[in-house]
């Protein structure tokens, strides 16, 4: 079933699942943003999403009953509805760009999050229900277009005055949402590959492990430390998924 890959390209993908996951276990986020630009190297884009979609879906479900109980579920619900409506667009317009367009698309997305992350450019005002479904429509383009739906959700966030256990709640149950309505809507749109399916469902087991590794080293005092540190991460992700550096 995994003919078509080789060793070291299906080792390779274990690691960006891993270390992928391990972000997004103790920073809430940023596992599209650091595992889509590597395994951009290896998949087409269609075959990346999939991927992500299967083991993003099943590795964390560890860490859902703990998202529910900090959760603001109104806001999870309206970033859902949004993502709901603009995803099949957004997964329309990557059926029309080449895979290499998809890698810068996927790399830039990436580092003008950090970009706007460090220098401050975020949403300072109140999170009032239009500007929560508006968010969740762009994420949701993201999400079919590039495979980021994260991006709009985390700018949105990040200057919030709600405890980070509830940013990182409403983040990590929203992600796990687009990956649902993805999954669905791949379907129908006749693009799921069985060869991605089952990779996807190999990668459980390192997306496992990472999401467990990051939720443990994950405390609440050291927040300022483990963002640094995915930002670092996803960083080199972006810059080393870009295709100029292809020989």
């Amino acid at each position: 079933m995994f003919a078509e890959y080789q060793i070291a390209e299906l080792a390779f993908l274990a690691g960006a699942c891993f270390l992928a996951a391990t972000v997004r276990g103790f920073a809430g986020f940023g596992t599209a943003l650091v595992y889509l630009p590597l395994a951009a190297q290896v998949l087409t884009p269609f075959q990346a999403i999939t991927t992500l979609v299967i083991f993003d879906l099943i590795g964390p479900l560890p860490l859902v009953r703990h998202a529910v109980r900090a959760c603001e579920i109104r806001d999870v619900l309206r970033l859902a509805s949004g993502l709901i409506v603009a995803l099949p667009l957004g997964l329309y317009t990557l059926t029309l760009i080449p895979p290499e367009v998809f890698r810068y698309a996927v790399s830039c997305i990436a580092i003008t999050l950090l970009v706007c992350l460090l220098w401050g450019l975020r949403y300072r005002g109140p999170l009032t229900p239009p500007l929560v479904y508006v968010t969740g429509m762009f994420s949701g383009f993201l999400q079919g277009v590039a495979g980021l739906p994260g991006p709009p959700v985390i700018l949105l966030y990040m200057a919030s005055t709600r405890p980070v256990q509830v940013i990182r709640a409403n983040t990590f149950l929203f992600l796990m949402a687009t990956d649902m309505v993805l999954l669905l809507t791949l379907a129908l749109f006749g693009r799921l590959e069985a060869s991605a399916l089952w990779l996807g469902a190999a990668l459980v087991i390192p997306n496992l492990l990472g999401s467990l590794l990051g939720a443990a080293l994950f405390k609440p005092r050291y927040e300022p430390a483990y963002r640094g540190i995915a930002y670092t991460i996803i960083a080199a992700s972006a810059i080393s998924g870009l295709p100029l550096w292809d020989g």
